[in-house]
């Protein structure tokens, strides 16, 4: 098992560029099981999900041409409709096959996700609006079990108590483009991968309005055909990236900065002291180049986790560890997945001062963290324990990366380049020459 060393201290400099967003990308793969066509994709990021989702792909029966950056997938085998557990079980967006699989090939059988483990994710609203387009569901021995000859158009209410689903959304439309008649999704989600998802569809031959708001049309089409399409750059990783430069005080140029579908967050960073300057005078983009440096005074903020345009909730754990070091006390309201706070306790491990009541986290700002080893438990806490390690005094040991891994291409190189002092080193092969203390939190 890996895990990263980190030297704490290092102010952040240089430029980098975003890589294409791992949340677009997946189901943007899935939607090439619609057509028999090629579909290309370029700027697919290098990440461990990617590699699960080709390999979940290529068990579909897809020939898949390219590992990331240029990625062309054919659909070829449509007698091969069951996503296996072993597979579906590493990561929660490998449900993304089943709208596409059903609309195309009537039947589909997908294993119910995985993915990180910070509360329940069901999938009852992907379900929900299958059903409403007329397909037979069954649960059976741990799979979804779908069918359908023909799926029929339907106005479908997607809201949950959470708000919309970003998964259901991309499901139902998915599988809407190849029904008959013409679908209204009611409460659609908003995200800027949903746009990415809608633009590539109707790129393939599909008839989608709406996206990017609550209310999308679809009017079936017979068949789609091929396209040669690039991701949008990923939100989140430009997000943490900006908040790696924040926290140490850096001056961090980004480029691909996807600026537009980032106002939240841009508008907590300068309420807290973050300078997020654009380099050109293009008004609206979803590539563009920042500048990221900070003040000399950290502001305490209060945020809530919201979906799109909200802040988001993938973002929650790395503004925490920016707050820690904020000269006073922030509010942090998490309304997207209520239980997602197991960094609180790996941060406090390092004297972050932090006080949680149900879905809220008091932040107490503190002049300092200390070096410590600690444990990673999904994506972004990962990312969160990470940037706290980049200012902790000492020397950091994160483990159980490879949560980091799905979402980051290489997290440490990235880091290195703009000047941090980041190793990552197998924890079995260095347990002879490790503290107790690091033995413990393995």
């Amino acid at each position: 098992m890996d895990a990263f060393r980190i030297q704490g201290g290092a102010r952040l400099s240089g430029r980098i560029a975003i890589d294409g967003s791992k949340n677009a990308s997946l189901p943007l793969m899935a939607a090439a099981l619609l057509t028999d066509e090629p579909i290309t994709l370029r700027r697919v990021p290098d990440l461990s999900d990617i590699s699960s989702m080709i390999r979940l792909l290529g068990e579909l029966g897809c020939h898949v041409e390219g590992k990331h950056g240029t990625v062309t997938i054919t659909s070829m085998d449509p007698e091969k409709t069951h996503a296996h557990y072993d597979i579906v079980k590493t990561m929660r967006a490998s449900i993304c096959v089943l709208g596409p699989m059903l609309a195309k090939r009537k039947r589909a059988v997908v294993a119910m996700p995985g993915g990180c483990a910070f509360g329940a994710r069901p999938v009852d609203l992907h379900l929900k609006g299958l059903e409403a387009l007329g397909a037979t569901i069954e649960l059976k021995g741990g799979d979804i079990i779908a069918t359908a000859q023909q799926l029929t158009g339907a106005t479908i209410f997607l809201g949950g108590p959470f708000g919309s689903t970003v998964l259901g959304t991309a499901n139902v439309m998915s599988a809407a483009t190849l029904a008959k008649g013409t679908t209204t999704i009611e409460s659609a989600a908003c995200e800027p991968e949903i746009v990415d998802l809608a633009n590539l569809l109707n790129s393939m031959g599909a008839n989608i309005q709406g996206a990017g708001t609550p209310r999308l049309t679809i009017q079936g089409v017979d068949e789609l055909r091929a396209s040669d399409y690039t991701v949008m750059p990923d939100r989140i990783v430009a997000g943490t990236y900006a908040i790696a430069s924040a926290i140490t005080n850096g001056d961090v140029i980004l480029d691909d900065f996807p600026y537009d579908c980032l106002l939240s967050l841009v508008e907590l960073l300068q309420q807290i002291g973050v300078n997020v300057k654009r380099l050109h005078s293009e008004k609206h983009s979803r590539r563009c180049t920042v500048q990221i440096t900070s003040e000399r005074v950290l502001k305490p903020v209060m945020a809530t986790t919201q979906p799109y345009p909200g802040f988001p909730t993938d973002l929650q754990a790395q503004l925490i560890s920016l707050l820690c070091l904020a000269h006073g006390n922030s509010i942090i309201t998490e309304k997207i997945y209520p239980e997602r706070f197991m960094h609180v306790a790996e941060l406090a491990r390092m004297g972050a001062k932090l006080y949680r009541q149900g879905p809220t986290v008091m932040v107490q700002g503190v002049s300092k963290l200390i070096a410590a080893p600690v444990m990673a438990s999904d994506l972004r806490g990962s990312a969160c324990l990470v940037l706290a390690g980049l200012v902790a005094e000492g020397t950091t040991t994160v483990s159980r990366v490879y949560h980091l891994d799905r979402g980051y291409t290489r997290m440490e190189e990235t880091l290195c380049a703009l000047g941090a002092k980041i190793e990552r080193f197998s924890l079995e092969s260095a347990a002879a020459g490790i503290s107790e203390q690091e033995l413990v939190a393995q």
